[in-house]
């Protein structure tokens, strides 16, 4: 994977000790540790506003944890895709989304250490249903689900229960959105708790 801000030793300092003042300037709370697992898909819900990223990120640096995350491939273009890369970035290209699940569980069987945040709405507006793609990534590369959350109403962020994708996968997202029932996203219109359709399960991405 590439260098990523995690790997700059004076710059994550710098960022470390800014996200914690930042937090505590706003009275925001970190909670949860991070678990002590080599390589886990983490879902960061519910997804909603552009504040969702830097506040997501306050609070990697926050916990101390090295992440990378997938992001819309337009957001990666010239002149900021370098920087969007350096903060951790992947691009995603939406319409090849079982290209994309499939060389994602590539890099996670390619490394011994690795941590990447999947939306499970895969987008800021409002959607009926989750997507799954962050599930059979998890599930095609037998590596762990970290339930990561941001609740404005309690203006706390931070890391929750680990889950084991069993292949099950309508039970198992029901029990990941169980979890999520009472975290609110800035903008809770645009959320959605809906419980996931069979016919959904078995879509892609």
């Amino acid at each position: 994977m590439q260098y990523t801000v995690f790997d700059t030793p004076v710059v994550r300092t710098i960022l470390r000790w800014f996200s914690l003042a930042y937090l505590k300037i706003f009275r925001w709370k970190y909670e949860g540790r991070v678990p002590d697992l080599p390589k886990f898909v983490m879902i960061a819900a519910p997804h909603t506003s552009n504040w969702d990223f830097p506040i997501t990120m306050f609070l990697a640096f926050a916990l101390n944890i090295k992440v990378y995350w997938m992001g819309k491939a337009s957001i990666f273009k010239r002149p900021f895709g370098p920087v969007m890369r350096w903060l951790g970035g992947i691009p995603v290209d939406r319409s090849r989304s079982n290209n994309i699940v499939d060389q994602t569980v590539e890099v996670f069987n390619s490394h011994e250490n690795l941590i990447i945040i999947v939306p499970p709405e895969g987008t800021r507006n409002k959607v009926s249903y989750w997507k799954t793609g962050f599930y059979r990534i998890a599930h095609g590369a037998k590596v762990p689900i970290v339930l990561g959350f941001v609740d404005y109403r309690r203006k706390a962020g931070g890391i929750g229960p680990v889950v084991i994708p069993t292949g099950n996968i309508e039970a198992d997202m029901y029990q990941i959105q169980s979890y999520y029932e009472g975290v609110t996203g800035k903008y809770p219109e645009k959320s959605s708790m809906a419980a996931i359709a069979p016919e959904k399960c078995r879509k892609s991405a």
